[in-house]
């Protein structure tokens, strides 16, 4: 079964197209600055680690993490192994950031480790990566009532090194199972046109059989396989499905056993020869079928009538249906060759009609073309290229002319889809080609659904929910932040990018040092007349900047309903946003 094209479904009442932009406000935001106990953890690329991807990938790491399943309560690991927490109350009482978790490996001791990750897959677990290719999963109790000490549950070598990106906590039938999400960059001796690595995407299941037993154990490890960082990439709620955007598309390269085996039936399937090769003149059609063994004249029937042929060897039916155009039937003939083929000429009716497939709707041919032919097809299409750039615009059939494109026409070889794949077959099962929607961030709205991803629509950003229960329509457009697609294209420095869940605002930081916040329109106290379309305005979008007191890089960037947290090498900043949910 192929996967099913789809597409992203606008809701228009969501959209502004009176949109005047973000007016600059000089409203002063309450900003707090926490001191670190010691510094963050952060893991500086490699000198091997030299691509784009690992750029993307562990370069641009995200060293501080929001804890969705409880509001204001963010988490990052430390220099000394240390998993840290802070939960904010009230924002003019902070406390100290507190240790929840220590490691149990001595980091320092790896020389090719990663940046340690944790994933909150409900709200009595988490899943942990040191940096090093262990796997954790964690108990933590309830997280939001104080917690005693976490405990781990599950801890397993997998190899190379890895991060976490999403993670998911299933029951059925009294089976606990937590499905993980980890992603490698690894290298491809075989590769010499490319960067030399590809990205590795495993969806690892563990799993504890019922209550009884205490022990978690591996129960599948699927691996997809890609030339590009995902985008996104999550696993739907009921573990029936993974949802993946990609500028490059993935492929299954490993899964459990029974599904390889049907795998490689399909496969044998497809690799099987041709049943007959066919070629075509502007007069005639000539079909080549292998002979079976031992056939003699007598074990062949073959019918012509003006629209269909049947041709059976030892009574087995090798080709039969409407063809494609009509033939002189009775001028058409067949003949053994030498070489154990059976040679059929089909006499066009139309003359000069080139035919796309010879039976319609039959696969099991092949058409062989002529190299005079492709030549003389060459020879018509040469007035549409040119080695030289737009060498004679006044001839009458110019060439396209690169000249004229403008940057919006510009497009990539290659663009962005968003794919889902079938939790049991791994096979694709819906794409959706994104085109020139950019990316931009994802956010969890609801921790019980999956993030949602924002990509860009003409000048807008536009937020999107996966329902994974809906099968004709599985992402809703939820929310919509005016002309910040625009916007954010402008911020060459930008670094993070996030929303609040509730969608109240958007917000960007730099490498050093500034934020940007973008609100939604919101009432104003006074009345506003707007002189060039003469009316008045009822509301406003606010942009505001806020600058940090430090020098050092920001590393960790997460936003909640009221507060925008930011971690850099030695602090921890709270910038208050709004007052009430």
């Amino acid at each position: 079964m192929e996967a099913a094209n789809c597409s992203l479904r606008v809701k228009r009442p969501l959209l502004d197209p009176r949109f005047e932009g973000y007016k600059l406000s000089l409203e002063p935001l309450p900003c707090y600055q926490l001191e670190l106990d010691a510094a963050v953890a952060e893991v500086k690329l490699r000198d091997d680690q030299y691509t784009l991807e690992h750029m993307h990938a562990f370069g641009m790491y995200n060293y501080l993490h929001c804890d969705a399943w409880y509001q204001d309560s963010v988490y990052y690991i430390d220099s000394l192994g240390r998993i840290m927490n802070l939960t904010v109350m009230l924002d003019t009482a902070l406390g100290k950031p507190r240790e929840v978790f220590r490691l149990p490996t001595d980091l320092t001791a790896y020389d090719n480790r990663l940046c340690a990750s944790i994933h909150f897959t409900s709200p009595t677990c988490v899943t942990l990566s040191d940096g090093t290719g262990r796997l954790y999963v964690i108990g933590t109790g309830d997280r939001g009532n104080n917690p005693e000490k976490w405990e781990i549950v599950f801890n397993e070598e997998l190899g190379n090194p890895f991060i976490i990106i999403h993670s998911i906590s299933l029951l059925k039938a009294e089976e606990h199972s937590v499905a993980v999400l980890l992603l490698r960059i690894e290298k491809e001796e075989l590769d010499m046109k490319g960067s030399g690595f590809y990205v590795s995407l495993e969806w690892v299941t563990v799993s504890k059989k019922n209550e009884d037993s205490k022990k978690y154990e591996i129960t599948k490890h699927h691996v997809l396989r890609g030339k590009s960082v995902p985008h996104y990439a999550a696993v739907e709620p009921d573990g029936n499905g993974l949802m993946v955007v990609s500028y490059k598309s993935f492929k299954v390269v490993s899964v459990d056993q029974e599904l390889e085996e049907s795998m490689d039936e399909d496969r044998s399937e497809k690799i099987k020869e041709p049943l007959y090769y066919w070629q075509q003149t502007d007069d005639d059609l000539t079909v080549t079928v292998r002979l079976p063994e031992n056939c003699a004249k007598e074990d062949i029937e073959i019918r012509f009538l003006p629209d269909n042929i049947s041709v059976m060897l030892k009574d087995v039916q090798v080709l039969e249906g409407k063809l494609y155009s009509s033939i002189d039937h009775e001028s058409s003939a067949w003949t053994i060759k030498e070489n154990d083929s059976l040679e059929i000429t089909l006499i066009k009716k139309n003359e000069g009609l080139m035919w796309p497939e010879l039976v319609v709707g039959d696969k099991q041919g092949e058409l062989i073309r002529d190299p005079a032919q492709c030549a003389a097809i060459a020879e018509r299409l040469m007035h549409l290229t040119s080695d030289e750039l737009n060498p004679n615009p006044d001839k009458e059939k110019p060439p396209c002319n690169a000249q004229e494109l403008e940057e919006c026409d510009i497009f990539f070889e290659e663009s962005s889809s968003l794919c889902r794949f079938d939790g049991n077959t791994l096979k694709t099962t819906h794409v959706v080609n994104l085109g020139s929607n950019q990316y931009l961030f994802s956010v969890t709205v609801d921790p019980k659904e999956m993030p949602c991803f924002c990509l860009r629509h003409d000048v807008d950003a536009l937020l999107w929910q996966p329902h994974c229960s809906q099968q004709d329509d599985m992402w809703e457009h939820i929310a919509t932040f005016n002309a910040l697609g625009y916007v954010q294209a402008s911020k060459r420095d930008k670094k993070f990018f996030a929303c609040s869940p509730n969608s109240s605002y958007a917000a960007l930081c730099e490498c050093l040092r500034r934020v940007f916040i973008y609100r939604q329109p919101a009432p104003m106290s006074t009345v506003l007349y707007n002189r060039k379309e003469g009316r008045h305005v009822g509301q406003v979008a606010k942009q505001q900047v806020a600058s940090l007191e430090t020098n050092d890089p920001i590393l960790g960037f997460q936003a909640t309903n009221e507060r925008l947290f930011v971690l850099t090498t030695k602090n921890l900043f709270l910038i208050k946003v709004n007052t009430e949910n």
